[in-house]
């Protein structure tokens, strides 16, 4: 299972919540030699089936903010894309990241996924379905900030060994 990677910017902040866009839809982006989009109705299944999923600081499953199964995550899809609702914890990482949010300074939004249906039109990859595991909460930069989402990564044996490490590389810096 290859988990991916996708970024978004910003998160507004209602008291001890933060509030934004995960995932928009129909928005296109470019990733290394191919683009990208999500489509409409590609979180349903996962949202459908109750999944535990998890919202983390920079992917570090040991910084958890909240979780749908205990109700501090709420996700869910509208005509946008997949809006998110953390309840911050009342801990030293939920205040700093509350403290960051109210400042302007967090990174953005960050999604880990497996693609369960693609399709491809030349050098256009479609997400139809996608299996959610988390989202985390960037401190530092997104990927592309100029843009709504970044798409950072790819399944592996889509494209050539080369790019594959290119894209690796984009996504570790």
């Amino acid at each position: 299972m290859n988990v991916e990677r996708r970024f978004a910017a910003g998160a507004t902040v209602e008291g001890r919540q933060l509030i934004g866009l995960a995932a928009p839809f129909g928005s296109e982006t470019r990733v290394a030699d191919f683009r990208e989009v999500i489509a409409p109705g590609a979180f349903a299944r996962t949202l459908a089936e109750n999944r535990d999923i998890l919202a983390l600081v920079d992917h570090d499953v040991g910084r958890v903010l909240g979780r749908t199964r205990s109700g501090t995550l709420e996700l869910r899809e509208s005509a946008q894309g997949l809006e998110y609702r953390i309840a911050l914890p009342e801990t030293t990482t939920g205040n700093d990241l509350r403290a960051l949010a109210v400042r302007g300074d967090l990174g953005g939004v960050s999604m880990g996924f497996v693609a369960k249906r693609d399709s491809w039109a030349g050098e256009l990859r479609t997400l139809h379905e996608v299996e959610l595991h988390e989202i985390s909460i960037v401190q530092a930069h997104a990927a592309y900030p100029t843009t709504t989402v970044s798409l950072r990564s790819r399944q592996p044996g889509d494209r050539d060994r080369l790019g594959l490490l290119r894209c690796w590389l984009e996504t570790c810096r």
